[in-house]
């Protein structure tokens, strides 16, 4: 974080201190909501969870090198007490960006939106430090933590936005406000909770609607629902995609033959090839986002493409691609799942599984309200069109949708089983697998399928599952 003292600090949030001896004392660490993340200059956030309350680490965060507590109440430490902590910590982060003179660029869609924010990090910070949301971090206490941790050399602060119904992203840009704004899609994740694909639309498009007249909304060409958020916004627009109308575009779009897209990259200042690291053809849009992104803060095609070339996974269990000693190319893609990033994985793992077994092991794919049964049975249908050699669907009733999709759609039901958890999945898998099989891996995050890529990857494991 930029370097800020306590009386600073006490004033930008409107809170009281305490037992602060001297509150010219600067914080010069990161401000961490997590005791185990503290670091000499740092300021501790104390949240209250249900199961843990950060007040009472305050002597121990302290000790560990933390200048001052932002608390709710005195901890007897060092402290600046608010009357609502994430209040508080939303105002400092506005503080700090308005103090930081970076470009803040912000994101949001229905899937794909970590990936692509992983690309448009990469992509900048080849051209100048960039600070990025870490992992999924995308809400209202992770969205100001990473705009906390720039610092005065950031140029380029780029932030994934989330919502969970309308009004959550107007919140998260008044908080940090961008100068440009990109929406990638506007699919299904969430339904059960927005209630339809046109109040999702209403809650992305919030981002678009407050970037001011000369920034810039940079939308999906492609997507009817995205590219309609033009008559929302003052500020420029910027279409992306593989129509023709895209300012930023994809042509000549093909597959390696292990799965990683290549094509040639169309931009206004000229064109350039990509072949990515990364796999499936999904990420094509991805990488144009990006690329329009970059395009945008005045890099050549040349640059953008280079650097789409060099980018890699940033974020744990997305796609993560590893092959054991045996042959088995492991596909971890089991952080989240919706049925877009279902529909993309699975064509990426036919796309990889070129002559070779194919093996989809699935779960439920969460808050999809009334449509879940249809979204399940969808995907389980998708998996045997794309001739994958096998479906294992893991866990309770939608799983057992997603089997049964299978099983209706297959010739004989043998492209499909349904077994009851992860471990049991692991058993099968490591009594059927062959040299050279591809396994993907993907649910929901509350499902936990990480373990049964995590036990297929450690070979010296033999015995049950690790519980979460």
């Amino acid at each position: 974080m930029i370097a800020l003292s306590l009386a600073e600090i006490a004033a930008v949030v409107g809170g009281q201190t305490y037992d602060i001896p001297d509150p010219a004392v600067l914080v010069t660490g990161p401000v961490v909501r997590d005791s185990r993340e503290v670091e000499s200059g740092s300021l501790f956030v104390a949240f209250v969870g249900e199961r843990v309350d950060g007040h009472d680490f305050a002597q121990a965060v302290v000790d560990a090198g933390a200048v001052a507590v932002l608390a709710s109440r005195p901890v007897g430490v060092p402290a600046i007490v608010v009357a609502d902590v994430q209040t508080a910590l939303g105002a400092l982060a506005r503080h700090v960006v308005e103090r930081l003179g970076a470009t803040l660029v912000a994101l949001t869609g229905s899937a794909g939106k970590t990936s692509t924010k992983d690309l448009i990090a990469q992509v900048l910070r080849s051209k100048a430090p960039t600070v990025f949301t870490p992992g999924s971090l995308n809400n209202e206490i992770g969205l100001p933590l990473t705009a906390l941790s720039a610092t005065e050399e950031t140029r380029f602060l780029v932030l994934e936005m989330g919502a969970r119904g309308i009004g959550h992203i107007r919140y998260l840009t008044e908080l940090t406000p961008p100068r440009i704004g990109l929406v990638l899609n506007v699919g299904t994740a969430h339904i059960g909770e927005f209630g339809g694909r046109e109040q999702i639309a209403q809650a992305k498009g919030e981002l678009v609607e407050g970037l001011p007249e000369d920034g810039a909304a940079i939308l999906n060409a492609d997507d009817p629902l995205v590219r309609a958020m033009s008559s929302r916004t003052k500020a420029r627009v910027i279409l992306f995609g593989e129509s023709d109308e895209a300012d930023v575009r994809a042509e000549n779009v093909r597959l390696t033959e292990s799965g990683q897209p290549s094509f040639s990259l169309r931009t206004p200042s000229g064109c350039s090839d990509v072949t990515m690291r990364l796999y499936g053809e999904h990420h094509v849009s991805n990488a144009l986002a990006a690329a329009a992104v970059a395009h945008e803060l005045g890099m050549s095609a040349d640059e953008i493409a280079g650097a789409l070339s060099e980018a890699g996974t940033l974020s744990r269990w997305r796609m993560e691609v590893t092959e054991r000693p045996d042959g088995v190319t492991v596909v971890n893609d089991a952080y989240n799942a919706n049925p877009e990033s279902m529909r993309a994985a699975l064509r990426a793992l036919a796309a990889m599984g070129r002559g070779r077994r194919t093996w989809a092991v699935l779960g439920q794919m969460a808050e999809l309200g009334d449509e879940a049964l249809a979204e399940h049975d969808a995907v389980g249908r998708l998996a045997v069109r794309l001739n994958v050699s096998k479906l294992v669907a893991v866990g309770g009733r939608e799983a057992s949708w997603l089997q049964l999709g299978a099983y209706n759609e297959g010739s004989w039901g043998e492209e499909s089983v349904h077994v009851s958890d992860a471990q049991a999945a692991v058993d099968l898998l490591r009594s059927e697998l062959r040299p050279g099989d591809v396994v993907l891996v993907k649910a929901s995050r509350s499902v936990g399928l990480e373990r049964v890529a995590l036990a297929l990857l450690d070979s010296g494991v033999e015995g049950e599952v690790a519980a979460r």
